[in-house]
């Protein structure tokens, strides 16, 4: 009898990890999930996974965590819009992809990486991208978008050399144990709080994040090594998201559309007053000029090659609120 497989998770703390993390205990055979001494371990705990020390910028650490592993899943990254030392974020997205790879490709494990739609070009008019429209470097808005498109560069050229490395590209995932919360959960909590009297004209590529964490484990089984797979699903406008959250909770949504100058200047502001304080931004201008465009993708080659799920959104957007409201993030 074979031994069962044992897996190495990347970022399991996280949003999409903890979603992961669970699938693949779910699934069977061994689960073992790389920690900083500093990690907050809220989201995997009671889990039947194998905990293990290391950092990303850590090459030594991350040989002894894959060592046995037949395959890695590398979801961790340093998903933040503003940062005092951009530098940093590139040190874990860029440098930490590519000593994950280098790890995986001595113990022989194949590899999904999990980019991000970030990464990908986008159409002027609106219209939905997908996997191959146009992108260079100097598309990306800010230094975690920069990062994500250098490190799937990394993936890419690893593949190119015959490594099997298979990339997906979440777009906005929605639902439960979103702990820090991610930028768009946190758009959720502000309109629970009734924090958003306004919005602007943009939109996004929702999908439940349960299905993003099953399109990791169809990548692993049914992908092909270099390619790419939006995991998504349903684009809506800002205001179609808000209109959602108010038919599930009751609460208004916003009626004031406001151009995308007021909230960039008010960034610019609170980026100064952030800086004085040595704390993250309120809005930052990074995230203001991204919502410029719509980001609108076709997840259809997920779909079609790896059976990507397409669970309803509105129960996804039903699971956050229920969670944030029980986990405290709303004021009562």
């Amino acid at each position: 009898m074979e031994p069962p497989r044992l897996s190495l998770l990347t970022g399991g703390t996280g949003f999409v990890g903890a979603h992961l993390s669970r699938a693949l205990v779910e699934r069977g055979g061994r689960v073992r999930c790389l920690v900083r001494s500093d990690s907050r371990l809220d989201n995997l705990e009671g889990l039947d996974v194998e905990l293990v020390l290391g950092d990303l910028r850590d090459p030594e650490s991350l040989r002894r965590a894959v060592a046995g592993c037949t395959e890695v899943y590398h979801c961790a990254a340093d998903y933040r819009l503003w940062a005092p030392d951009p530098a940093q974020i590139y040190e874990t997205n860029v440098e930490g992809t590519r000593n994950v790879l280098e790890a995986a490709a001595t113990a022989g494990a194949r590899v999904v990486y999990t980019s991000s739609v970030g990464a990908l070009g986008l159409h002027s008019d609106g219209t939905s991208a997908d996997e191959n429209t146009p992108v260079t470097v100097d598309d990306m808005i800010g230094h975690y978008k920069r990062s994500k498109f250098l490190a799937e560069r990394e993936a890419e050229s690893a593949a190119a050399a015959g490594q099997h490395v298979v990339i997906v590209n979440p777009s906005t995932p929605i639902g439960d144990l979103d702990i820090k919360p991610t930028p768009t959960g946190q758009v959720i909590v502000d309109f629970l709080n009734r924090k958003v009297p306004a919005y602007v004209d943009t939109g996004l590529n929702l999908v439940d994040v349960r299905d993003v964490a099953r399109g990791h484990l169809l990548a692993a089984e049914h992908g092909r090594p270099g390619e790419k797979y939006i995991l998504g699903n349903r684009n809506l406008t800002l205001k179609q998201i808000f209109n959602l959250l108010s038919g599930l909770t009751g609460l208004p949504s916003p009626r004031i559309k406001l151009p995308h100058a007021v909230p960039l200047a008010f960034a610019y502001l609170s980026e100064l007053w952030a800086g004085l304080r040595g704390k993250p931004p309120r809005v930052s201008p990074e995230s203001v000029r991204m919502s410029k465009k719509r980001m609108f993708f076709d997840a259809s080659k997920a779909v079609r090659e790896l059976g990507l799920p397409q669970s309803p959104v509105e129960g996804a957007l039903e699971r956050a609120v229920r969670w944030f409201t029980d986990l405290g993030y709303v004021v009562r």
